[in-house]
């Protein structure tokens, strides 16, 4: 699974650390999610995706939504 949360984020021009305070979890939760080594939660994705003003589609692209683009 690949994520749009660091593109996203910087649009916003939130830090890591301001994005995980908004939506409680520890920074690097942020970082890991960011570099595709961690699925979230269905809830996690949810705030994510509303502190981002974004869909969960927009954010979370899975491996086979990339290879139908290509």
């Amino acid at each position: 699974m690949r994520t749009t949360i660091k593109e996203h984020r910087a649009r916003l021009n939130l830090t890591q650390e301001q994005l995980a305070e908004k939506v409680g979890v520890r920074r690097e939760t942020i970082v890991f999610l960011e570099k595709g080594k961690y699925n979230p939660s269905l809830r996690l994705a949810r705030d994510i995706s509303i502190a981002l003003g974004v869909s969960i589609e927009e954010l979370f692209l899975f491996d086979d939504e990339e290879e139908k683009k290509a």
